[in-house]
């Protein structure tokens, strides 16, 4: 028999990546090159069948596991029978099988490309003739029959060399063409491709594919000497004079750990392996860092370091994302402002309407950043005159300053910042990017530069606003909420909880795209645009950072 040519380090390729292959190319390059999978729900319906039949024909049931280094080759043939005194490969499927164009029943072409290589890859270990191949729809209870020729054993060398040129190329292919298969596939919130068929076609009505918002709540810990730990598939939280609280892990989006709270290894590991995104921030409000789980990312942050290598494509980057943000701080002054006459309000919406025309036409990042910093300060100098003047003294603006913040406004803006921050950052890593290498903002020490670029989108919609809100409708106090130490002024122990409890819930709200044109909550909005942006990088559309606030 003759053998396919085989790079000998990249080792051998599962059946069921062939498979993939067969369906669509570039699902076979996000699974076994970015090493890239998600589970939907038509993936545990085959796992349960399987598990079923299993029970069902008990020691009639006979799996068997192969692997050829001279084919390139491995995988575990579902069930193995003697027919005749020939040995007959099983493939079940949970859908239906196809229609010929005499409506008779046959197999899908993924389907017969499988069970071909399942036949070939036994036919080479075992050293027999297999004459034939059998695939089991269990929806229309249909046994198709596949014949295995050499036309079969053809196509499977064909198929594996297709593979190994996938697997040594740095490129993703494109979007499949045969849209209908973009609907039953569970990375399509991975590849996004009715989001690549909208940027060249404007007019295209996309299906909504990417994944329904996640719901899993995310724990804050805020006690000192708190500690998160694992008790079986649970995760156990364990408070000083209070009773243990136990989490089922599906049930968990997020563990963040203020002050000094701990977290063990074994809930750590159990954590990584959920997917459950794991950060740190002081008890004094600031982001400290998250634990980094990724695998298999390599092949697209290879990808990110060759586009932001490319300092005109960093430039409009951060073109796009100083229009975001400073269309988005001059839409919330006007929406306050609709009530208001005060003349500084007004006239700071006008300068930043002239200053975002000039951004299209900055030259170079140090020039966008003096605008950038001019369409701050006109924000800023305007942000006391949206606050209602019903507010107490002590919880007035006085100005934007960072750390430490001087102010209760400027204590929450902080604490709400370095929120914002922990989830750009979760989304990144989410992702599989690197957050150390962004296209704006520099290197500067506890904020990588890619999750400060990511932050911009974001911080006038679930920040400011929803500061600006609570404090004109009188949620805070300055005697209950914050403490002041020295000229510094931070959120106490009971401000963090109403903090979080108002931020979460924002994040929650729901939010029309205006391209996609369908609605997500900005909690999956800020994994949409990290993957938006990678799409920009790799010449697949450019829908990135067109959020604003109406």
């Amino acid at each position: 028999m003759f053998a396919p040519e085989i790079d000998n380090l990249t080792g051998t390729i599962r059946v069921s990546a062939l498979h993939a292959l067969a369906y669509c190319e570039r699902l076979f390059y996000l699974e076994e090159v970015e090493e890239l999978y998600t589970q939907n729900p038509e993936v545990f319906a085959g796992r349960r069948l399987h598990a079923e039949l299993e029970k069902q024909e008990g020691e009639d049931w006979e799996e068997l596991f192969l692997e050829s280094a001279e084919l390139g080759l491995r995988g575990k043939v579902d069930a193995l029978r003697e027919r005749n005194g020939q040995v007959i490969p099983y493939e079940h499927k949970r859908g239906k099988a196809a229609q010929d164009s005499q409506n008779k029943p046959e197999a899908w072409e993924s389907d017969r490309l499988q069970i071909l290589a399942y036949a070939y890859l036994l036919e080479y270990s075992l050293k027999v003739t297999i004459p034939e191949g059998r695939i089991r729809y269990h929806a229309d209870n249909v046994l198709v029959k596949v014949s295995v020729d050499d036309l079969g054993r053809h196509l499977v060398r064909d198929a594996i060399n297709r593979a190994n040129t996938l697997r040594n190329s740095p490129l993703r292919p494109p979007v499949t063409t045969n849209e209908r298969l973009c609907t039953r596939c569970s990375l399509a919130p991975v590849c996004l491709p009715e989001e690549a068929r909208l940027n060249h076609d404007r007019e295209w009505k996309p299906i909504r594919l990417f994944p329904e918002d996640d719901d899993r709540p995310i724990i804050h810990v805020l006690e000192p000497g708190a500690s998160v730990g694992r008790t079986g598939e649970q995760l156990k939280i364990s408070r000083r004079d209070q009773p243990v609280e136990v989490l089922p892990v599906q049930q968990t989006g997020q563990v963040v750990l203020h002050s000094f709270s701990q977290i063990s290894t074994q809930a750590l590991h159990f954590c990584a392996d959920q997917g459950i995104g794991v950060h740190f921030v002081s008890g004094g409000g600031r982001y400290v860092g998250s634990f980094d789980s990724r695998q298999g990312s390599i092949h697209r942050r290879i990808r990110q370091y060759a586009a932001l290598t490319d300092e005109g494509l960093c430039l409009e980057l951060s073109k796009q994302l100083v229009t975001c943000r400073g269309q988005s701080q001059r839409k919330f002054l006007m929406r306050s402002a609709r009530n208001k006459e005060h003349p500084s309000l007004k006239d700071a919406i006008r300068q930043l309407k002239v200053m975002l025309k000039q951004v299209p036409r900055a030259h170079s990042l140090a020039s966008l950043l003096g605008m950038e910093g001019n369409m701050a300060a006109l924000y800023f100098g305007a942000f006391s005159h949206i606050l209602s003047s019903d507010l107490p003294p002590e919880l007035h603006f006085f100005g934007r300053n960072r750390r430490p913040p001087r102010d209760c406004c400027n204590a929450l803006l902080s604490f709400g910042y370095a929120l914002l921050l922990k989830d750009v950052m979760n989304a990144i890593l989410t992702v599989g990017l690197e957050p150390a290498l962004g296209f704006y903002h520099q290197p500067r020490t506890q904020a990588p530069p890619l999750a400060l670029d990511l932050m911009e989108i974001f911080r006038v919609p679930l920040v400011d606003m929803p500061v600006v809100a609570s404090l004109n409708r009188g949620q805070w106090s300055s005697s209950e909420d914050f403490e002041k130490r020295g000229e510094a002024v931070w959120l106490n122990d009971v401000g963090r909880k109403k903090f979080i409890k108002i931020y979460e819930s924002r994040k929650q709200e729901s939010w029309k795209h205006p391209i996609t044109q369908y609605s997500l909550t900005y909690r999956r909005l800020l994994e949409l645009e990290v993957r938006l942006l990678e799409k920009t990088w790799n010449g697949e559309g450019n829908l990135f950072a067109q959020i604003a606030v109406r």
